[in-house]
């Protein structure tokens, strides 16, 4: 029972925060309080619609709500999701443009595990879909895996990305985003040793610690600061009765989600005073910029105990990528071993979380992959989430990845126009992401 009524503790406060908001909107709304011109009603009613809206996201997985893409006719066509490979863990999905032939490109999109679903890459999908035909991997909350399922730690991770990679065949390319791109890479080679015909054609590796002691951020040195003792201590509790995986170890994502808040606690305090004066003004919308991006970062998941763990002592305590030391089932897996998969890095040069060097320091561990199939990309004015969902992803980056895709496939391309950023415009920083 230890550590269970922390976590159910935890989520009766978020409970008690919803319906305080709840509560105070139902008050601020009645017809009653119109009848009255004190202007605190309509704050309490902004106050109470901001709050529900905000605990109640917490512990909502996002739809994709990705109804559409219009192609190249100039119609719209609908999608629809499939699961291709249903797991314990996380499930490999598609994304189905009805009533289109299938595109060349074929892309698996490696979502990351790191405390958000991987609905987070919605606007990825979205800009991909036009061009390529769509997979990735959705991982599960682990609060809601039984814990009869075992476990899943960065071995088991990379597993599932081997079995994904087989089942789509050598015709793939990979675009691993953020935590995941070094287990991405050992994947990669993992299949290079076991099951060369399996490889991917293409490996893009956007904003990932390969190397995390080349360049330092907060995250680099709190890894460095706590001890695995100290971290299993102060993070991890055990699901409460609420959930499927009642008993299982985890790192919670309400604690994730307040060591997110807290990096910029100014700023998204006051996003939130000023998200409240616009709704009591009439001026807020169901989906305006704060709620499009809030109710996407304020959703997070579980992570499993042996993964949130094994991935600070693994990769960045212990350094076992950037050292190619990496052991898969009892077996260490070699980079150097990857010799015709083309690998792509891609870095913001304002990148927080995985700072300039951490990335690109892979290109360095592929000797036996030729300079030809090797290519980096640094982009400037650039933070974290602006690399693979922001305006440097829409407008610079994607052209430049979907070229190198088909520079190592064959596909001939139309030329693509690349929207330059502007000189001024300096990154909107909002705790663990950038915009």
């Amino acid at each position: 029972m230890k550590y269970m009524a922390t976590y159910d503790l935890m989520e009766s406060m978020r409970l008690t925060n919803q319906w305080l908001g709840a509560t105070a909107q139902a008050i601020g709304a009645h017809p009653a309080m119109a009848m009255t011109p004190n202007p605190m009603f309509k704050m309490l009613d902004a106050w109470g619609q901001v709050t529900e809206r905000s605990f109640a996201r917490m512990v909502a997985k996002p739809d994709w709500n990705i109804p559409s893409v219009v192609g190249e006719d100039g119609r719209d066509h609908l999608i629809e999701v499939e699961t291709v490979i249903e797991r314990p863990f996380g499930d490999l999905i598609k994304f189905n443009v009805t009533d289109r032939p299938l595109k060349p490109r074929k892309i698996l999109l490696v979502a990351p595990m790191s405390g958000h679903y991987a609905t987070l890459l919605r606007s990825t999908v979205m800009s991909l879909l036009p061009d390529a035909e769509v997979y990735v991997t959705d991982w599960h909350n682990a609060r809601d895996i039984p814990v009869s399922e075992g476990k899943f730690d960065i071995e088991d991770y990379t597993l599932y990305l081997v079995e994904f990679m087989r089942q789509m065949g050598p015709d793939t390319h990979v675009i691993a985003v953020c935590q995941p791109a070094p287990l991405a890479l050992a994947a990669t080679a993992y299949l290079a040793e076991e099951d060369p015909s399996a490889q991917p054609s293409t490996l893009t590796l956007i904003g990932g610690p390969i190397d995390p002691d080349a360049a330092a951020t907060d995250v680099t040195d709190f890894g460095r600061r706590v001890t695995m003792g100290q971290l299993e201590e102060m993070a991890i509790q055990r699901v409460g009765f609420k959930y499927n995986g009642v008993g299982r170890m985890v790192y919670p994502g309400l604690l994730q989600l307040q060591s997110f808040m807290s990096m910029n606690a100014e700023t998204h305090g006051r996003a939130f005073f000023e998200q409240i004066l616009r709704v009591s003004k009439g001026e807020a919308a169901d989906h305006d910029r704060h709620n499009k991006f809030y109710d996407e970062y304020l959703a997070v998941m579980d992570m499993t105990a042996e993964f949130y763990l094994s991935t600070v002592e693994r990769i960045f305590k212990n350094g076992e990528i950037a050292k190619n030391e990496f052991v898969v089932g009892g077996k260490t897996v070699d980079i150097g071993k990857i010799t015709s998969v083309a690998v792509k890095t891609v870095e913001g040069s304002n990148d927080d979380i995985s700072a300039p060097g951490q990335c690109v320091a892979a290109l360095d561990m592929l000797t036996g992959l030729p300079d030809s199939k090797k290519a980096s990309h640094l982009e400037d004015g650039a933070g974290h989430y602006g690399i693979f969902a922001g305006k440097s992803w829409r407008n610079n980056i994607r052209p430049l990845v979907l070229d190198f895709i088909d520079a190592n496939s064959g596909i001939k391309s139309k030329p693509r126009k690349r929207a330059k950023n502007p000189a001024n415009v300096t990154p909107i920083k909002t705790g663990r992401v950038a915009i």
